[in-house]
């Protein structure tokens, strides 16, 4: 089912919608991020990709888990209790396919067979994704070689096309066509609409040059490529700054940590990451990944190597490009996981 929508209408739209709480693209300085729509929040969706993924939506950086008293008055003194939380209905407007494809890798770690995390699992349960396809990817973008494409539907209810003066909209699922019966302005779309959005399909998907040689790769065994003599030379420029997995929306890694003030105190869950020195510290003083080029691999093999292997279904990457954007000393994936291939 296709619907077509005037922009104007469709952002004016999305003021009226209250069962909702819907995220929108906001420009914020030199860069774009999701934020909750306000009466005081313009949306934009001129943009290329968000600075940050919205994964936080899902998983809050920085998460109250539960909370105690270790006041010996109190009679539930030092019990762990569930903090309390909300999960209301909310919507990701203007999400690009390789995030969306993103939320669908973590799935695999927050909602699977044998463990479910059940604050990621709701959240994911009740938010609806409406996609914005990509018709002009940066040239950092490389979706197309780890599974995905500019106008990829996986993890979508429904994907927007932008066709200039307006938007041309698929819906996938019925959380999409539940979403979209609140937009009044919706209205069905002509062929010649549903024609030009598969041409910008083709079109977009052509501008994509990098190339990953991921079948050969992947038929690598993993000691061969973990004792490879390249990972002195991959991790030389690395600082460990660590800003390559906050912003990428497919990392998961966090740390817990108990904190008091007088005789209250909360269980916190806060982002991590791989490359920072006492990620892997123990309490014996014992660090199995003291040297940089140990946490730069394991980044890498994670991604590339551990994650197939454990899933067998594609790599822990939806090829948004973030990492090579960011990184402030040029440490590119596609040239890194090419060399692990070429091993």
């Amino acid at each position: 089912m296709y619907k077509v929508v005037e922009k104007k209408e469709w952002t004016d739209s999305l003021y009226h919608i209250k069962e909702y709480k819907i995220y929108v693209p906001v420009k914020e300085s030199y860069y774009h991020l999701f934020r909750l729509l306000t009466k005081d929040v313009s949306p934009d969706f001129s943009f290329s990709n968000t600075r940050l993924s919205p994964k936080s939506i899902i998983f809050p950086q920085s998460e109250r888990m539960f909370e105690f008293s270790l006041s010996e008055d109190d009679p539930d003194a030092f019990v762990l209790k569930e903090a309390k939380k909300q999960y209301p209905l909310q919507a990701v407007v203007g999400i690009r396919p390789c995030d969306a494809h993103a939320f669908l890798i973590v799935k695999k770690n927050f909602d699977n067979p044998d463990s479910k995390d059940p604050w990621w699992t709701r959240r994911y349960e009740n938010t609806t994704f409406i996609g914005l396809g990509c018709n002009s990817p940066a040239s950092t973008c490389f979706c197309t070689e780890v599974g995905g494409d500019p106008f990829n539907e996986m993890g979508l209810d429904a994907l927007m096309y932008d066709l200039g003066d307006r938007f041309l909209i698929k819906v996938l699922t019925d959380k999409g066509k539940t979403f979209l019966d609140k937009v009044k302005a919706c209205s069905e779309a002509k062929q010649e609409d549903i024609e030009k959005a598969e041409e910008l399909k083709c079109s977009s998907r052509s501008q994509i040059s990098a190339k990953i040689p991921l079948k050969e790769l992947l038929s690598k065994r993993i000691l061969e490529v973990f004792e490879a003599p390249i990972w002195n030379e991959i991790s030389f420029p690395c600082i460990n700054c660590g800003i390559c997995t906050y912003v990428c929306p497919t990392c998961w890694c966090f740390d817990i940590q108990d904190e008091v003030y007088k005789q209250k105190g909360d269980r916190i869950r806060n982002w991590d990451s791989c490359m920072f020195p006492i990620f892997t510290l123990h309490a014996s003083g014992h660090n199995p990944r003291a040297e940089k080029f140990r946490r730069v691999r394991q980044r890498f093999m994670h991604k590339l190597k551990y994650y197939p292997e454990k899933y067998g279904d594609g790599v822990q990457c939806s090829g948004c490009g973030r990492c090579i954007r960011v990184c402030p000393t040029n440490m590119d994936i596609r040239e890194i996981a090419n060399k692990m291939a070429s091993i």
